[in-house]
């Protein structure tokens, strides 16, 4: 299975980046900022597809975690032309650990590029 790459400067025309971000859609920092600056993030949107990123709230408990994966998942079966790369989302500032997120992701489809870390759990 393909991963999704450790570090994410730069996308192909048919990538989305995947980030982790908050209900209000601020994107100060690490992934969120990321994608605000390169990927089309939008201010002010803290969940779905923006340009070529799609957020997902990580900062409203793990229950919501589940909710937008299960919805970006939901998505990315509807969109095959895309691959959605997947940062280590709610790992960073959220505050959970690896164990807890990448069974959220079990099932994902084949446009759906996870880190290693999530790969490496799954499998």
């Amino acid at each position: 299975m393909r991963t999704s790459p450790d570090r994410i400067d730069a996308l192909q025309p048919n990538q989305v980046f995947v980030f982790g971000s908050n209900a209000a859609g601020a994107h100060h920092g690490g992934a969120a900022r990321l994608a605000h600056e390169r990927f089309g993030a939008v201010w002010g949107e803290g969940h779905g597809h923006h340009g070529q990123s799609y957020a997902v709230d990580t900062m409203s408990g793990l229950a919501t975690i589940r909710d937008g994966v299960t919805t970006l998942l939901r998505y990315a079966a509807e969109h095959p032309e895309l691959d959605f790369l997947v940062t280590e989302l709610g790992c960073g500032i959220a505050g959970h650990r690896p164990e807890e997120i990448a069974p959220l992701f079990a099932g994902a489809g084949e446009n759906v590029l996870l880190p290693r870390r999530f790969r490496a759990l799954l499998d």
